[in-house]
């Protein structure tokens, strides 16, 4: 099942940007706004100076991925903005899934029965 649209319109992103709230770690910047309907909008921001396009294409596959397998233990009802920095060129998969869930729980913006089972296997 796909909840998840793209933002395609700059004037969603600059919407996003201006209202939204943000939170970072080393690779990313999440930034989150409600948007009051039953799904999710993500859009994805890489900058030409993470690299050329060949490095900002793997970013942006990296970042879809690693959302779109986890997009259901993220609430609904959100315009969500995922930022790369210039550290997430050279990451692996495993430190994006990890930085995308990561930020997921800064938000707050994760299903509280999934946060305790993820906790849970990260402490095993």
């Amino acid at each position: 099942m796909r909840f998840t649209q793209s933002l395609r319109k700059n004037r969603q992103f600059q919407e996003v940007y201006k209202k939204g709230v943000s939170r970072a770690n080393r690779y990313l910047v999440m930034y989150v706004l409600e948007n009051h309907q039953d799904e999710n909008l993500l859009g994805i921001s890489v900058s030409k100076k993470v690299g050329n396009s060949v490095v900002r294409h793997r970013v942006k596959r990296l970042v879809k991925e690693s959302y779109r397998l986890h997009e259901d233990i993220f609430n609904s009802g959100l315009n969500i903005v995922i930022t790369a920095r210039a550290s997430a060129a050279s990451i692996s998969f495993e430190q994006m899934e990890s930085a995308v869930l990561h930020l997921g729980r800064l938000h707050h913006i994760m299903k509280e029965e999934t946060k305790t089972e993820c906790e849970a296997d990260q402490s095993n």
